[in-house]
């Protein structure tokens, strides 16, 4: 680290500045300019105690730290991009993860008839709610234990990896036991002894950015999650809150290409949340995919109008099957292989008999 010290210190309050830096463990190197001098601070920062508590001293003007306060996050530890093994699913790398299913779960025909259908347009893994987060009490706050049964039984007949939120510490080992990926939603991603928590059950953790959370401290919260001796983290960008009413969230994609920049962690792109408009949605995806995206979590519902959460913004089947098709040219753009959907087709999907 770096110490700056005020202009006009006398050499008895640098000579302080210099012990101090050694009582914590470092060793000083003092530069002396015209006007100021600094003290270069020679340790590892990982494992001795951090000098910014240096600023108390009258004389230090401010601390510059040389190493990323997200260490195990920054591609300074880990140069090469990492790919997370979610079951048998790589998540990162050159293919193009794809993450969807409805907001909520919310019946076994509702969820059965998506998992279906998403499987078909090409999704490599089924989302779903099982306990669900709402700004009222009065609102659907999901199935809790019914509904993770109902995500098991969508697993065992498509044979899609689960990923659904993780809302208390209290619930990680239940919900670990269906989840193939926990999701940290972004009311939780400085919940610090949540994060640990999910860490602890060993299952990738899909991590969030809160809604008004500085990149910064979006790494720093996957930096949890990394120290807890889990090193499978998924970073997801889902739209931060700002003065602008016309979308429900404002989709930060420079936050994106920030991120895949400053960490080796997977990034994928949550659109639906993004914007809380349906019809934005095919854009946004094609615009993460062609900033470099690792994936899109997207949510699909057999009838939006009818959904019991976040209706606005879910897309139905057949605007899920386009959205898919719609990305193969970005795709092509950025060298990443196409989509691949699975044999059958989508037409038996559509919204009447999915909610008959």
């Amino acid at each position: 680290m770096i110490i700056v010290i005020k202009p006009h210190a006398t050499q008895s309050q640098i000579d302080e500045v210099t012990a101090e830096v050694e009582k914590l463990g470092y060793t000083p190197h003092t530069i002396s300019g015209a006007l100021q001098t600094v003290v270069a601070a020679i340790g590892d920062e990982t494992t001795h105690h951090t000098l910014e508590s240096l600023n108390a001293l009258a004389q230090v003007e401010r601390v510059l730290p040389v190493q990323k306060r997200y260490k195990l996050a920054s591609r300074e530890s880990h140069p090469q991009p990492t790919v997370i093994d979610v079951d048998g699913v790589p998540m990162g790398g050159a293919a193009l993860a794809v993450i969807a299913g409805p907001c909520s779960v919310e019946s076994a025909d509702q969820l059965l008839a998506t998992a279906r259908a998403v499987k078909a347009a090409g999704a490599t893994l089924l989302r779903g709610g099982a306990y669900k987060p709402r700004t009222s009490p009065y609102e659907f706050q999901g199935l809790g234990k019914e509904g993770l049964r109902l995500l098991r039984a969508a697993k065992e007949e498509t044979g899609l990896k689960i990923v659904t939120e993780l809302l208390s510490e209290y619930d990680a080992d239940i919900v670990a036991e269906t989840a193939d990926m926990l999701q940290i939603g972004a009311r939780n991603s400085q919940n610090f002894r949540l994060l640990v928590a999910a860490a602890r059950t060993g299952k990738p953790i899909l991590l969030k950015r809160g809604m008004s959370q500085r990149i910064e401290e979006w790494l720093l919260s996957a930096e949890y999650i990394l120290s807890s001796g889990n090193p499978n983290v998924m970073l997801c960008e889902r739209g931060i809150r700002t003065f602008e009413t016309y979308t429900r969230n404002t989709l930060d994609l420079a936050a994106v290409a920030a991120a895949k920049s400053e960490s080796h962690l997977p990034v994928i792109v949550d659109p639906s949340q993004g914007c809380g408009r349906a019809d934005l949605v095919p854009a946004l995806c094609a615009g993460a995919v062609a900033l470099g995206a690792d994936g899109l979590i997207i949510e699909v519902h057999p009838n939006p109008a009818e959904a019991l959460s976040d209706g606005q913004q879910q897309v139905d089947f057949g605007m899920f099957r386009q959205l898919m098709a719609g990305l193969e040219p970005f795709l092509k753009a950025v060298n990443k292989p196409g989509i691949h959907a699975a044999s059958g087709s989508l037409a038996t999907f559509d919204a009447a008999s999915a909610s008959a």
